[in-house]
C-alpha cells in the first residue's frame, strides 16, 4: 500500500481512501464470509474492470444538498436534521459490475449519499431502485453469486446449479422479478430508491423509533415504455441527469416507514407493508453533476454503517456484512488506479 500510495497520480483521493481502508480492517477481519472470496466471486460472475467498483460500475458523481424536516428533528437527535443546509456527495449507477451496462434494461439504478455533517461527521448510505435486497444473509448472497459462476468449459453458469440454488433459497428471486415488473426507468430523477435494511431513529430523550427509509421523487416517478427503451439507446442516463439538474428539477423527498410491532425489520428482503406510516425527515436537491468521469465520489465506499449520532443500524446480517467488501474493493481499485 505504501508504494501505492507514492504514485503521483494518485494523491488525494488514494490517501483518502486509504484511509477508509484502514478503518474498515477490524471490519473486515470479523466478517462472517471472508470478504475477499466476495469479491473475488463478483469478479468471477460480472466480470474484472480494472479501477472501477465491482458492483454499481457504471455510475457518475453528483453534488446536493439536504434540508432536514421538522419531524426529522422530532425522530432524531442526528444533526443532519438541523433544518440548516448540509452538502452531500452523491453517486447514481447502474447495478451491477460492468461499466458499459445498457441504461435501457429492467435492471437496479443506485442512489449512494454521503452527508457531511458540522464536526467531521459523516452518513453515508447505499440506496436501490427496489424495496428488497438480493439476499437475506451474506452466505446466501456469496452462495447465490457462486451458483451464478461460469462453468469453465461452457463459460456460462450452469442452470442446473443457478436453479438448485433459487429452489433452496427463494428469497434470492425476489429483487429480480421486481424489476421484471417495472418499466425502465425514464432517469436517475424518475425513479424510487430503498434502504432496505432497517435503522432506528434516536431522539434526544433516547426514545428509538424503528424504520426503513425510501427516497421518492419530487414530482413522482416515470418509466418508459419497451418502444421508448430502445429509442433510448444503452447511455441515455448521464445525460439526462445534467440536463434535469441545469433546468433545476431533481429533488428527491427523504421517507421514513415506521415500523409497528411485529415488523421484520432485520430482513434486507422483507419490505415493511405499505400502509405503515410515512415520515418526511427532509428533502435531498441535486445541484450540479460532473462533466466527465471524475468527481468527489471516487473514492467514496458508501458504507452504510457509517451513521450519525441520532441513527442507529438494526440486526440486519446484510447491513453489517457490506462494510468488509466495500473496503476490499477500494484496496484493489486503489492499486489498479480507480476510476468512476
Amino acid at each position: 500500500m505504501a508504494t501505492m500510495l507514492r504514485r503521483p497520480a494518485r494523491s488525494t483521493a488514494a490517501l483518502a481512501a486509504a484511509a477508509a481502508v484502514a478503518a474498515l480492517a477490524a471490519t473486515a477481519a470479523q466478517a462472517q464470509v471472508d470478504p475477499n472470496r466476495m469479491v473475488d466471486t463478483f469478479e468471477r460472475v460480472g466480470g474484472k474492470f480494472e479501477g472501477f467498483r465491482r458492483s454499481g460500475a457504471k455510475g457518475v458523481c453528483a453534488v446536493g444538498e439536504f434540508v432536514g424536516s421538522a419531524d426529522g428533528r422530532a425522530l432524531s437527535s442526528a444533526s443532519a436534521f438541523s433544518g440548516q443546509p448540509h452538502p452531500v456527495v452523491v453517486r447514481f449507477s447502474v447495478g451491477g459490475g460492468n461499466p458499459k451496462a445498457p441504461d435501457n434494461a429492467r435492471s437496479q439504478r443506485n442512489l449512494a449519499l454521503q452527508f457531511d455533517l458540522p464536526g467531521g461527521e459523516r452518513w453515508q448510505m447505499g440506496n436501490i431502485s427496489a424495496p428488497v435486497f438480493g439476499a437475506a444473509t451474506p452466505e446466501q448472497f456469496l452462495g447465490r453469486l457462486e451458483s451464478q459462476q461460469p462453468d469453465p468449459e461452457t463459460k456460462r453458469p450452469n442452470p442446473d446449479k443457478v436453479k438448485a440454488f433459487a429452489d433452496a433459497n427463494p428469497e434470492v428471486l425476489l429483487q429480480g422479478k421486481w424489476f421484471a415488473s417495472q418499466p425502465v426507468p425514464a432517469s436517475y430523477a424518475k425513479v424510487n430508491y430503498w434502504g432496505v435494511h432497517g435503522f432506528g431513529f434516536v431522539d434526544a430523550a433516547g426514545r428509538k423509533t424503528m424504520g426503513k427509509w425510501l427516497f421518492e421523487p419530487v414530482g413522482g416517478t416515470q418509466g418508459l415504455s419497451d418502444d421508448e427503451a430502445k429509442a433510448k439507446g444503452t447511455d441515455f442516463l448521464f445525460d439526462d441527469l445534467r440536463q434535469r439538474v441545469a433546468a433545476g428539477g431533481v429533488a428527491f423527498d427523504f421517507n421514513l416507514q415506521v415500523a409497528q410491532p411485529g415488523d421484520r425489520i432485520d430482513s434486507a428482503v422483507t419490505p415493511l407493508p405499505d400502509d405503515r406510516r410515512k415520515v418526511t425527515l427532509g428533502r435531498l436537491t441535486i445541484k450540479s453533476v460532473a462533466a466527465d468521469a471524475t468527481g468527489p465520489c471516487l473514492a467514496i465506499t458508501y458504507n452504510p454503517m457509517i451513521l450519525p449520532r441520532g441513527v442507529e443500524p438494526s440486526a440486519d446480517p446484510m447491513l453489517a456484512a457490506r462494510a468488509a467488501p466495500y473496503a476490499v474493493s477500494l484496496g484493489r481499485r486503489l492499486g489498479e488506479g480507480p476510476k468512476q
